[in-house]
């Protein structure tokens, strides 16, 4: 089985939970989809709600995850035999844990096999990916399979559905360049990233910074507590090397 996950949340702090998951999943003889909105008595600032377009209104009288359909079919299917992709998939496991679900599964992060894999992108956010590498020019046939999808202004971007269905067409393309199971290893090795997307040094290769100014690099380390960890492995290994 595998399964193609997207959650929406009430932000990005500690104690933030999730405000609406979909998922897609896809066995031998299966094919499942499901969107809901979730309750988990946690408010939604302004600010998620401009990103993902749910509202608090919207989530009166909804059930929290251990009451969803996505909750019952997550526990039939958490098991070594299905494999959970998502892009940013730690980001949506910690937003499962919050919820007291532990996933128990193989998984497959499409952002980092995609870094892995076509390092050349400028970017890779999913909706980048969407139009770079024109995963679009798939999505409304692949949407009819779905009742939920069979409008096609529903594929929009940070609804949890149309982003899980995104993310299955990104996991398809990359199947194309490396099978499965190297996806779902290349998912546990760190990739190392050149030029740095963010900051003062925006555009620029990390090498070339820590050449420069080393402690630019290390004051980054120090103080950006939600560094990506790839990024993070990346400085320290660019620093080491001119140790």
């Amino acid at each position: 089985m595998l399964i193609f996950l997207d959650v929406e949340t009430t932000g990005l702090e500690n104690s933030d939970k999730i405000c609406s998951i979909g998922l897609i999943g896809v066995g031998e003889n299966e094919l499942f989809s499901v969107y809901e909105l979730l309750n988990e008595g946690k408010k939604i600032p302004p600010k998620a709600s401009s990103v993902n377009h749910v509202t608090n209104e919207m989530l009166q009288g909804k059930p929290p995850l251990k009451e969803s359909v996505a909750w019952k079919f997550l526990q039939e299917n958490n098991h070594e035999g299905t494999t959970l992709i998502a892009h940013n998939v730690n980001f949506d496991i910690k937003m499962l844990l919050a919820s007291g679900f532990v996933w128990m599964g193989k998984t497959i992060d499409t952002l980092r096999v995609t870094k892995h894999l076509i390092p050349e992108c400028d970017y890779f956010s999913l909706q980048f990916l969407r139009y770079e590498l024109k995963l679009y020019k798939e999505e409304k046939k692949e949407a009819l399979r779905y009742a939920q999808l069979q409008n096609e202004c529903d594929i929009v971007p940070h609804n949890a559905l149309s982003d899980a269905l995104l993310t299955k067409l990104l996991y398809e393309y990359l199947l194309e360049i490396k099978e499965h199971d190297a996806l779902v290893k290349l998912t546990k090795k760190n990739v190392l990233i050149q030029k740095l997307d963010f900051g003062k040094y925006s555009g620029r290769y990390i090498e070339e910074i820590a050449m420069c100014d080393r402690g630019y690099l290390e004051w980054m380390l120090s103080n950006i507590a939600d560094l990506d960890e790839d990024l993070r492995y990346s400085i320290e290994r660019y620093l080491s090397s001119l140790t």
